[in-house]
């Protein structure tokens, strides 16, 4: 390729000479670069206009830029585009997934271009791969990756919830459908022993190259226990339409980098930056409706009140002046849905955006700002608020030596909700309690028979959370082939929660005053600060290319946490200042710091773009370790084959891409809290004016990090020019020297101890995943993909396991969350009670006999969406599913008729003279067989097929552009979410983990966005 440098545009005979030349000459493409002089000012432009197409047709969102200057623009819809350009200047035409064209402009008044496709799709995508980036078709690691075009079509608050159905091996559950609250996430299955809720199986987050918070956010005493059952997502804090793409790092080889906090798999979250492009504003605006998707099918009055009766005749007792239900003192012929009630409002939706991007080759910048706003389905207009904020800019100097890169995310969170989750109260009350409101309007308590539900909105719960997340990098090229670079960053992350219980929840009758009210504050402030060296240095050498990178990170979290609590107050306008309480607890204050440093490398061999082998290690430092256990080593080996590119392969035309690859490596975690191997101690109470101390966790500093070994073997094929595109993995993950808490004797005065256990868990599985464009005309699109995983976790081995407690969680050759349980055998036809498998026959139905076991674990999980579109209309929809038992409504049956509480409508079929073939229990308020409920509700009976197919979610877009008004883009679009699911579950939600809690909630919503 020429390159000719003119001086000076005084020179304008030998410029047209030259530009004439080469426009000519198109077999050797030549770059014209004008230097500016002191006339330049004094040279004309002209204004140009063209259209810009493929093979199809017109082609929107092209970058037209006018080389080596600050000119750029991008075509419309219909392709078009104006430019303003001087004779001789070079115009440059990209767009990815297209070969860049260029023109010297010789006074054309029309410039029409015809943009090839670039049949190397794989080579022109780029993959975030944390510390680095990879072209797709090179990458040896598994990385699932989802974009913006995906995220931005479902109406979330998280941007866990977009992820559904939409990578391989990722298994999602959102945890409410309250907006703020918590989702729970999975890579590849439970590597570690321990609850859910201690989040030692949560992936590591990375936005923006800054590590943000990963446990689930609560502060002390978790005030938020009782509506969101203390698990509060810190990803909250980001609005999902602000990010340009989420990485999803799986394997050794991908995760490796990242050492001890790699090993339940690493999330990267990349927001939208600056484009190469003119300035654009955006604006948007969106509202949206959502509801309780079903109902769980109660009793009515008439079952319900013959229920009751039949329990006081099966036991020979009177009706009591207590059973308002059914003593005349409630009318036995009112009926009420309490579900729509207290659960059945329209939860209201609404969004708006304001945002200006745009930039060049050298700089660029993005700046947005977002108001969201949702209610909930409890009869009041209470509920989440988030105002966020993202700005970016990056730059790169002329050279291409200097490269600064920096964003800054902040976002302020409001939630104001009642205290408790109205939705157990919606399946407990009586069909025939009492209305709501008198006629005046107050709140009816029915002569003190009844605690009136909406007396808990006049309690409240409420948090505030500030998150700021900072992050800077400067990259600078010493030599060829040699440049450093610098990571800063900072993540703050408030939360102040209040929990208000006023006097008012209860019946005025009783008299109470605001003594009797309680205030509860706690607050919860997390820093965290991260600065990481690098240096990268490229050694190519004929068809061998060597990429080495070599860094550091230090890395310091800091958390602060108080709680304080009042009751007895004299009046309630001092209730939400606990100094004014009379009574008042103040708790230890929470003050832990945890430091981690380390070193790390990676190196990367490609020989001819075919053979590629990256070999990565990691030394870990970590504050949470004894002197002897500190440092913990990882490291891993990844290889891929391209063997498409092999001479043999050339007889195969259809098969345009084909990979082998393969990876193996150790990855660890520090996740078990601050300070475990030291001894701890709590402050108590005070004695002769001294606070006391008391101990709470015992000295060992000889455990040291868990261990996850990773191995996965996978192909990716490319078939017909890549119009089909296929993954096949398979993996195979162990973790051993479990973290637990050892059992101890009582006699030592602590119950265990924080050890590693010789404990070994397996997760394996295969993932399969299919991308295919069925039809691409030139007004017409569809395009499918879909994925397919087969997650198995298993406890390979834990020698002494029989000898501890633990035995009662957890079986060997059996996954982690199996529930043991007892095998129910059905309803005695004489006798009414339930029959269990006495398994050591002895007569009696004990613990002993829980020996079923249930896996709770899905069998498979997968996703399948298609794109269609035509012209300027598209439709976008998403099919999840799931395989897998879950808890049913027996698991919340109690003894029918025992007390004022309504029942499932299937639970009519209780035992009777009449009815002896029933499935539950007679209905008596004083069964003297009611020790058999217990075992019941631990038995098979209270687990059942739970599979589903969700339509999870729809979007239908319009597009046009509106040239005369300057509108770039105009898009109207309606999205749904959660909105039709088939399953043969019996409970309100199949995926639910808790049964009376809020489901997640059918959403639909309408938007428009305008870009000018």
């Amino acid at each position: 390729m020429k390159t000719h440098l003119i001086k000076n545009y005084r020179y304008k005979t030998t410029l047209v000479l030259l530009a004439s030349i080469l426009t000519i000459s198109q077999a050797n493409a030549v770059t014209v670069y004008l230097e500016k002089d002191k006339t330049e000012d004094q040279v004309k432009t002209s204004k140009i206009t063209g259209k810009v197409k493929d093979a199809n047709g017109n082609l929107p969102g092209v970058y037209v830029s006018v080389k080596d200057t600050n000119k750029a623009t991008s075509t419309d819809l219909e392709g078009n585009f104006s430019i303003e350009v001087a004779k001789g200047q070079t115009l440059v035409f990209s767009m990815i997934g297209f070969r860049d064209y260029s023109i010297i402009y010789n006074n054309q008044s029309i410039v029409n271009v015809t943009l090839k496709q670039d049949t190397s799709t794989l080579d022109e995508i780029v993959v975030n791969a944390g510390y680095y980036s990879v072209k797709d078709r090179e990458r040896t690691g598994s990385i699932a990756r989802v974009t913006a075009k995906d995220i931005e079509h479902q109406p979330v608050v998280n941007p866990l919830q977009a992820l559904q159905g939409r990578a391989p091996g990722v298994n999602i559950t959102d945890l409410t459908g309250i907006p703020g609250g918590g989702v729970d996430i999975e890579i590849r299955g439970q590597n570690f022993m321990g609850s859910k809720s201690t989040g030692r199986n949560t992936p590591f987050y990375i936005i923006d190259g800054v590590p943000f918070f990963t446990d689930k956010i609560g502060g002390q005493g978790k005030l938020s226990g009782t509506i969101f059952n203390g698990l509060i997502s810190p990803l909250n804090a980001i609005n999902p339409n602000d990010i340009e793409s989420i990485e999803i790092l799986k394997d050794a080889d991908a995760t490796a980098i990242y050492g001890s906090r790699g090993a339940n798999g690493v999330i990267l979250i990349n927001t939208k930056k600056g484009t190469q492009s003119k300035t654009n504003f955006t604006a948007s605006s969106a509202v949206g409706f959502s509801k309780v998707p079903k109902f769980l099918n109660m009793m009515n009055t008439h079952q319900y009140i013959k229920m009751r009766e039949d329990a006081y005749a099966n036991a020979g007792r009177d009706i009591p002046a207590n059973a308002f239900d059914i003593n005349g003192a409630w009318d036995r012929n009112r009926y009420t849905n309490w579900q729509k009630e207290l659960i059945g409002d329209t939860a209201n939706m609404q969004e708006v955006s304001l945002g200006v991007r745009g930039g060049n080759e050298f700089s660029n910048f993005n700046i947005n700002y977002s108001h969201n706003e949702n209610t909930t389905v409890f009869p009041t207009d209470k509920g989440y608020k988030r105002n966020s904020f993202i700005a970016s800019y990056n730059h790169k100097s002329k050279n291409r030596r200097l490269s600064v890169n920096s964003s800054t995310l902040y976002s302020d969170q409001t939630n104001n909700l009642p205290t408790e989750d109205l939705t157990k109260q919606s399946l407990t009350l009586a069909p025939n309690a009492p209305k709501l409101y008198n006629e005046d309007g107050s709140l009816n308590w029915q002569n003190k028979t009844w605690m009136n539900p909406l007396a808990q909105l006049n309690s409240h719960y409420e948090n505030k959370t500030t998150t700021i997340v900072i992050n800077s990098n400067i990259s600078y090229n010493l030599i060829k082939n040699l440049s450093v670079k610098l990571n800063i960053g900072y993540t703050s992350n408030q939360l102040e929660e209040r929990k208000i219980i006023p006097h008012t929840i209860f019946n005025p009758a009783f008299n109470l005053t605001s003594e009797r009210s309680e205030s509860y504050y706690s607050n919860q402030n997390l820093k965290n600060f991260i600065l990481e060296p690098q240096i990268n240095y490229l050694i190519p050498k004929g068809k061998h290319l060597i990429s080495v990178l070599l860094g550091s990170t230090y890395q310091q979290n800091n958390l602060e946490s108080t709680r304080l609590t009042g009751k007895n107050f004299t009046s309630n306008a001092f209730i939400n200042n606990i100094g004014a309480a009379k009574e008042k607890i103040v708790y230890p204050i929470i003050n832990n710091q945890y430091k981690y440093a380390s070193i790390f490398t990676r190196i990367n061999y490609s020989y001819g773009s075919k053979y590629l082998i990256n070999l990565t290690g990691r030394r870990d430092g970590s504050s949470r370790f004894g002197a002897d256990n500190k440092f913990g080593n990882f490291g891993a080996i990844g290889a891929a084959w391209i063997f498409s590119q092999e001479p043999f392969m050339e007889n195969l035309p259809w098969l345009s891409f084909g990979k082998i690859r393969s990876s193996y490596g150790v990855t660890g975690s520090d996740n078990i809290g601050d300070y475990a191997y030291l001894d701890t101690y709590s402050v108590g109470q005070i004695y002769n004016d001294y606070p006391t101390l008391n101990p709470t966790a015992l000295f060992n500093p000889k455990y040291k990090w868990e261990k996850t070994k990773k191995f996965e073997i996978a192909t990716e094929l490319s078939f017909f020019n890549d119009r089909i595109n296929t993954s096949i993995a398979y993996y195979n993950n162990r973790s051993s020297d479990q973290l637990v808490g050892l059992t101890l004797p009582s006699t030592t005065g602590f119950s265990s101890i924080t050890s590693n256990s010789p404990a070994t868990v397996e997760n394996k599985g295969w993932e399969f995943s299919v991308f295919s464009q069925n039809i691409k005309k030139k007004n017409f699109l569809w395009s499918s993909s879909f994925n397919l995983s087969f997650p198995r976790n298993k406890l390979v081995a834990y020698p002494g396991l029989e000898e501890g407690t633990q035995s009662s969680f957890y079986v060997i050759r059996q996954p982690l969350n199996i529930i043991k349980l007892y095998d129910y055998q059905g309803l005695d036809p004489e006798t009414g009670n339930f029959l269990f498998k006495d398994y050591n026959n002895d007569g009696k139905i004990t613990s002993a006999d829980k020996q079923l076991i249930k896996s709770l674990a899905p069998k498979f999980i997968g996703g399948l969406q298609n794109m269609v579109s035509y012209k300027n209309l598209s439709l976008d929809f998403l099919f999840y599913f799931t395989k897998k038992e879950n808890y049913n409504i027996n698991r919340y049956y109690s003894s029918p008729g025992a007390g004022i509480l309504n029942l499932p409508e299937v639970m009519v079929d209780y035992h009777s003279d009449t009815n002896p073939n029933a499935s539950y229990m007679p209905a008596n308020i004083g069964n003297p067989n009611n020790a058999l409920l217990q075992p019941y509700l631990e038995s098979t009976a209270t687990i059942s097929d739970a599979s589903f197919i969700r339509l999870k979610n729809i979007s239908l877009t319009y597009n046009l552009s509106i040239p005369k008004l300057k509108i770039d883009s105009l898009k109207l679009y309606i999205q749904g979410q959660n909105l039709w699911t088939i399953t043969n579950y019996k409970g309100i939600d199949p995926e639910f983990r808790i049964f009376n809690s809020l489901p997640p909630l059918r959403t639909i919503s309408f938007g428009t966005q305008i870009t000018f």
